[in-house]
């Protein structure tokens, strides 16, 4: 009994070896894989460096993927990109919420799930189209002319790295950006998201009910800004089918070429007949950007086909017209503005102004109003130190009416969490189901 017991002993530790061996082997090659990936990208750099990236050089202009996620981001990712082809045509940068004090592994972890090439962003990395990049820790992202800068994370009460990033990618691709929500809590990208939209660019978020936390896609859809709630796989599917339909056409849009011009008058012309409102005179690249947007959207490659698409369809004219409309507003915008209301303009308003005339201030073209609110909360902060008996009355208009008409409601989704300070919050709004409706 004895020595059976000491030979099972002996297996036991044999066998303790052989696994912690092959836990090695394993780590190893692990490693390998990563060494050989920094291999890949330090070449693309030099070549670049040296003047022979000739094939980033010469290549067209193509759709920029920012994917924001946190808490169950990386298996909806996942999903994403196992679904995608190798070559799309795009470049797809992944913004997930990541622990500062730990070095990540998703980019070896992705590595293992699709054939297009992934790599860590490093600054100043130039964007490729068919790779994938990923952000390393405690960094803030941006993209500028086309290049991905990082910077040090600060410490800051609310850090939202996704809706930084999206930011930056609507200014800087314009109708080339896509955004998406995955799995996530709270509300990073919401604001962002709109941002894209806005810019010209197309919006996603997560089926909730794919979604292990569904609280950032609901954010992004309580905006209104998101096109498509899809999941994964869908997504996916989408993405590809957008590679496929961008054309030639597409890109003449922010660049006319001759007859061009003749279809976007025809489109200007139904626009006044169908909403009453007259966009010859509106900024030429928004409108030709907003167009291109619902061509996308449409599956619709031509502008000529645009046109008689909108004259068979009423509802088309409808979404075209709000989607020329949208702009990006938010609470107290311009901080330094509304500073300057306080010290310069509502002294010299109230200054010898009689109790019987009232304070009147119109916002013309109010979109949903958090400029009206921020004038009203600014005015009253303002009052509290110095009484006033005048009447106030603050005006918003706006031409769409669906705008003027959550303006009206005067409810917004949490991520005003990120615009609004939390003594103002409390002071002048009421939290609920989800989100904040006003109460001045």
């Amino acid at each position: 009994m004895k020595q059976d017991t000491g030979g099972l002993a002996k297996q036991s530790q044999a066998l303790r070896e052989g696994a912690h061996k092959a836990h090695k082997r394993i780590k190893h090659v692990h490693q390998s894989l990563d060494e050989a990936h920094e291999v890949i990208r330090e070449i693309e750099e030099k070549e670049i460096s040296k003047g022979r990236g000739d094939l980033i050089k010469k290549q067209k202009p193509f759709f920029v993927v920012g994917i924001g996620a946190s808490a169950g981001g990386y298996e909806a990712f996942a999903q994403l990109l196992e679904q995608l082809p190798a070559e799309t045509g795009m470049a797809f940068v992944f913004v997930q919420h990541l622990d500062p004090t730990h070095k990540s592994s998703l980019t070896s972890l992705l590595s293992r799930l699709t054939h297009i090439a992934v790599t860590e962003i490093r600054n100043q990395t130039r964007l490729i189209s068919n790779h994938v990049y990923v952000i390393p820790p405690n960094t803030v992202l941006s993209i500028s002319g086309g290049v991905l800068q990082l910077t040090p994370r600060k410490k800051v009460d609310h850090y939202l790295p996704i809706d930084n990033f999206f930011r930056s990618l609507a200014q800087d691709q314009g109708n080339l950006a896509i955004g998406i929500i995955l799995s996530g809590n709270g509300h990073d990208g919401a604001a962002g998201l709109k941002e894209i939209k806005a810019g010209g660019g197309i919006t996603f978020a997560q089926e909730t009910t794919t979604c292990k936390f569904s609280g950032m896609p609901e954010s992004a859809v309580a905006t209104g800004c998101v096109d498509y709630v899809l999941p994964p796989a869908g997504i996916s599917q989408e993405l590809e089918r957008i590679a496929r339909h961008r054309t030639p056409e597409h890109d003449a849009l922010e660049h006319p070429v001759p007859g061009s011009e003749n279809d976007l008058a025809k489109i200007i012309a139904i626009l006044r007949v169908g909403s009453g409102v007259d966009f010859s005179c509106y900024k030429p690249t928004t409108l030709r950007r907003r167009i291109n947007r619902r061509m996308v959207l449409k599956r619709i490659e031509k502008l000529a086909d645009y046109v008689t698409f909108l004259q068979k369809n009423r509802a088309e004219i409808e979404l075209l017209f709000h989607d020329i409309l949208i702009n990006v507003t938010g609470f107290f915008r311009d901080p330094a503005a509304f500073q300057t209301l306080k010290k310069k303009i509502f002294p010299r308003i109230l200054k010898d102004r009689p109790p019987n005339r009232p304070i009147r201030i119109w916002v013309p073209g109010c979109a949903t109003g958090e400029e009206v609110y921020s004038l009203a909360i600014c005015l009253h902060e303002f009052l509290g130190k110095n009484r006033s008996h005048n009447a106030i009355q603050i005006f918003g208009t706006d031409i769409s009416e669906n705008v003027v008409a959550k303006a009206r409601s005067g409810i917004y989704p949490r991520s005003i969490e990120s615009q609004v300070s939390p003594e103002r919050l409390r002071r002048y709004f009421q939290k609920s189901d989800g989100g904040y409706w006003t109460r001045i």
